[in-house]
């Protein structure tokens, strides 16, 4: 069970507590204003940075588990459980920190109905596992394309700095915009799934 591949995973989420650490720590939480740009206007943004490379690390390392499972030929059972866990559990937290600070229904919505279909539809998955459908709700590029598109835009908005030549502002409304173009996909993946799901109750 302890594989290279699963330490890899576990690793993931063993991250997120200290993710969420971080996130706390920013000076933001402390002043009440925007996280980078605080003490007169001087940036503080070392905790920023390694909030946010912790976060990539965490997102990256969801294609090294895979890869190394497929190329060591270590593929469990434990890993297939595990691995989407890791991707749920990093979501929902980001996005609950994320609500939490900009008290915004631009973030709280799209929060809620993400976070409603992850449960949703991991319940669908144990339901359609004891009926023996389970292929009928596998993860499609659907599914995978929501969870990219969720990724970048968490990153997006936990970035409280200028990056490159794009403003603070610029990468915020980035972020917004990409979150509900996430949650988009969101809907119709889950509706999807949904329906795949509703199809066995007549059974």
């Amino acid at each position: 069970m302890m594989t290279l591949p699963n330490i890899v995973t576990l690793s993931r989420i063993a991250l997120i507590p200290l993710f969420v650490g971080l996130f706390y720590l920013q000076p933001g939480y402390l002043e009440g204003a925007p996280l980078a740009f605080i003490n007169n206007g001087t940036p503080l943004p070392w905790i920023n940075n390694v909030l946010v490379v912790i976060f990539i690390l965490i997102s990256a390392s969801d294609f090294l588990d895979g890869l190394l499972a497929r190329k060591l030929n270590q593929i469990s059972a434990f890993g297939a459980f595990l691995d989407p866990v890791a991707d749920k559990l990093l979501v929902c937290v980001a996005l609950v920190l994320l609500t939490d600070y900009y008290h915004s229904w631009f973030i709280t919505i799209p929060a809620i109905i993400i976070v409603s279909r992850e449960i949703l539809v991991s319940a669908l998955r144990e339901w359609m596992s004891e009926v023996g459908k389970k292929a009928n709700v596998a993860v499609s590029w659907i599914g995978k394309s929501k969870t990219f598109m969720q990724m970048v835009a968490i990153l997006f908005l936990l970035l409280q700095q200028p990056l490159l030549f794009f403003s603070y502002n610029q990468i915020n409304i980035a972020g917004k915009v990409l979150l509900f173009t996430a949650t988009i996909l969101t809907l119709w993946s889950g509706t999807k799934y949904l329906i795949a799901g509703l199809k066995t109750f007549d059974r």
